[in-house]
């Protein structure tokens, strides 16, 4: 197997062959766990994205809507963004391929790869800022009560989970 003038240090007993042949398979066996090993850690980083918190869009393309909420967030982190002036620019902009992460409110989001969104398009990582959403009624309006009730009876028996996960995926 070795060429070069090692000829004199082959093994020359029966042990001595089995256990070189041993050493070459077990060799081939580490080898072979190693690179698998590597193939696996890149394979799982391409299928997760690279982008799984906020620290990983510093240098990426990322959009956001100009003066929202996202945007302000992005600012104070010193984080550079594409501004666009509504969600279906910055949409049409991630699946032209200019941006690469898109920044928004979690449910639009969750809404857009839900409900067919670009082939590529998937919402990852954990929600950097979380924001709650509400209803608004004139003061004194007679619904405030009726739709407080009625959501905390959907949040007890499951139906606004069913609902969000409808039209949103994932509850986060």
């Amino acid at each position: 197997m070795v060429n070069g003038g090692f000829e004199e240090r082959v093994p020359r007993t029966p042990i001595g062959r089995m256990f070189g042949v041993l050493l070459v398979l077990s060799s081939l066996f580490i080898v072979s766990i190693f690179v698998a090993k590597i193939t696996a850690v890149m394979t799982v980083e391409a299928i997760s994205g690279s982008v799984s918190s906020v620290n990983d869009l510093y240098g990426k393309r990322t959009g956001t809507i100009e003066g929202s909420t996202a945007a302000g967030f992005m600012q104070r982190r010193d984080i550079d963004y594409y501004g666009y002036p509504d969600l279906d620019t910055l949409l049409q902009a991630f699946e032209a391929g200019h941006i690469r992460a898109v920044v928004f409110d979690a449910p639009v989001l969750n809404y857009y790869v839900q409900h067919g969104g670009h082939e590529y398009g998937r919402t990852i990582g954990q929600v950097f800022l979380r924001e709650y959403y509400g209803f608004v009624f004139p003061q004194g309006s007679e619904l405030t009560e009726k739709v407080n009730r009625t959501l905390l009876e959907m949040q007890e028996d499951g139906g606004y989970e069913a609902i969000y996960r409808k039209w949103f995926g994932r509850l986060q």
